[in-house]
């Protein structure tokens, strides 16, 4: 039997160390950081949040603009909730580098754009119509543009095949559409959009509270609502009742978080998330998590799923969940009891048998000042979830290792 060369063995132990690595997504601002001319594009797409958008996505292709080009944007005195959409028309959902821009079939080509994707667009208004013009240059236009193409192919910024390309186009694209005025978070009723969309109770209840005002000071500087839907609330109106005024006031600000989150935020990252109740000492802090398209928020009393979006536009999202936050802060935790010792053993047959006093009562002290019916010992649940991720993220790392030693022992 051949040996494989040393060289062949070092391929193979290499192919399998990588398996060990973990890939990191693109970052479009980055990227962007490296090209002075495109700062202020750069800037729009941090301050509107499309950034994280755009990075989350695969397979993607970001037509930017220099910074003469986005003076033209601003002099039109746009808000940064219109100029998030034109610059949404500008990311395309497809991967277009120099190569493929100028092998472009039939020399014309469609693509969706991430303004299409926000729902805002009408008809074809959310597409871009990419054509390869005479001369080897290439043309961009809206869909539903009359005339010849308003913004052409400057150069490749970057290009990461199949993940990202970075392009430069010559000027804005024009779109009617994306320019549209958008309403100003001074013009949103909140707790008019929460009853309008199943979360009539929490609203009602928002409305009678001083932290309906938390709510309103938060509108500008960016605000995400985790709404309890209209069951949920109804079944812990008894218990809210029984909180303080104080309490009261925590409780609904616990389900406010002071900036923007969309849910392809709230999918990629996780962790711990302050809320309009933290006040210093006072956390009032609870746990994103995510498991596939699924997002649950996480307290040491219980985890809520958001089951749906009812209002996203920037700077306000709202958000559905199937249960009541209940901040450890407010709530404690059921515990599960204690099982007693077993008897121990007589020591003498012929020994008389002593009465056993019944066990005294927990003091009040000892009992949960409140949870949910069903509610399990969280804080347990949440120490064994953590040590069960370290124990199977360790687990893998180990079968990963003994698998390459393995196959380099196996081939020498």
């Amino acid at each position: 039997m051949q040996l494989p060369s040393s060289a062949t063995m070092a391929a193979v132990v290499l192919s399998l160390a990588l398996l060990l690595c973990t890939t990191k997504a693109h970052e479009i601002t980055h990227i962007l950081a490296k090209h002075p001319q495109f700062s202020t594009f750069n800037h729009y797409l941090t301050t509107t949040h499309l950034a994280a958008e755009i990075n989350r996505r695969q397979t993607i292709t970001v037509c930017a603009v220099d910074n003469a080009g986005m003076s033209d944007l601003l002099s039109k005195h746009l808000s940064n909730y219109v100029i998030k959409n034109v610059l949404s028309f500008h990311v395309l959902l497809d991967y277009f580098d120099a190569k493929k821009l100028h092998q472009i079939t039939n020399g014309t080509a469609l693509a969706a754009t991430m303004f299409q994707a926000t729902g805002s667009a009408t008809g074809s208004s959310g597409f871009v119509n990419i054509t390869d013009l005479k001369g080897g240059k290439v043309g961009f236009s809206p869909a539903d543009y009359d005339g010849s193409p308003p913004a052409k192919f400057v150069k490749s910024v970057e290009e990461i095949p199949y993940n990202i390309s970075v392009i430069q186009i010559s000027t804005i694209l024009p779109s009617a559409e994306a320019e549209a005025p958008t309403p100003g978070p001074s013009q949103m009723n909140l707790t008019s959009l929460m009853s309008a969309n199943g979360c009539k109770v929490f609203a009602e209840t928002l409305s009678a509270s001083p932290a309906e005002k938390t709510f309103e000071d938060n509108v500008d500087g960016g605000l995400t609502i985790f709404c309890p839907g209209d069951d949920a609330m109804k079944n812990f109106l008894p218990k809210f009742k029984n909180l303080t005024a104080e309490g009261k006031q925590s409780l609904l600000e616990y389900h406010g978080v002071p900036i923007y989150q969309s849910i392809s935020n709230l999918k990629s990252n996780n962790g711990d998330m302050n809320t309009l109740a933290t006040d210093g000492a006072k956390k009032y802090a609870f746990v994103v998590q995510n498991d596939g398209e699924d997002v649950t928020l996480k307290t040491k009393i219980v985890t809520a799923k958001i089951t749906a979006t009812l209002f996203d536009q920037l700077p306000v999202a709202i958000f559905s969940l199937d249960k009541v936050l209940l901040p450890k802060e407010l709530f404690k935790a059921a515990h599960t009891p204690t099982p007693a010792p077993a008897p121990a053993p007589e020591a003498d047959a012929e020994s008389p048998k002593h009465s056993k006093s019944p066990p005294a009562p927990a003091s009040p002290a000892d009992s949960p000042a409140d949870s949910p019916a069903d509610g399990p010992n969280r804080d347990a649940d949440v120490s064994s979830t953590e040590s069960g991720a370290v124990k199977y993220n360790a687990g893998a790392s180990l079968a990963a290792v003994f698998s390459i030693w393995f196959t380099f022992n196996l081939l020498m």
